[in-house]
């Protein structure tokens, strides 16, 4: 079953799952709970044999990921 992350969207469309990292405020900055997250949504994933191809992208239209969140 899917989990739910404090950080982080995963949707499945078919065989491909797409991860959107959710801290537009911080321009997506990764923090110790994003890098958390992104390694336990990565292992559900890995073991989910319908998915062949994960995207990673950004919520918000200012930044990807602007780096390390070190404030």
């Amino acid at each position: 079953m899917p989990q739910s992350y404090e950080t982080l969207i995963v949707e499945r469309r078919n065989r491909v799952a797409i991860i959107t990292i959710n801290r537009p405020e911080k321009r997506n900055a990764l923090n110790i709970q994003t890098r958390e997250d992104g390694a336990a949504a990565l292992e559900e994933l890995r073991e989910d044999d319908s998915v062949r191809v994960v995207v990673f992208t950004g919520a918000g239209e200012r930044a990807f990921v602007a780096g390390a969140d070190i404030s």
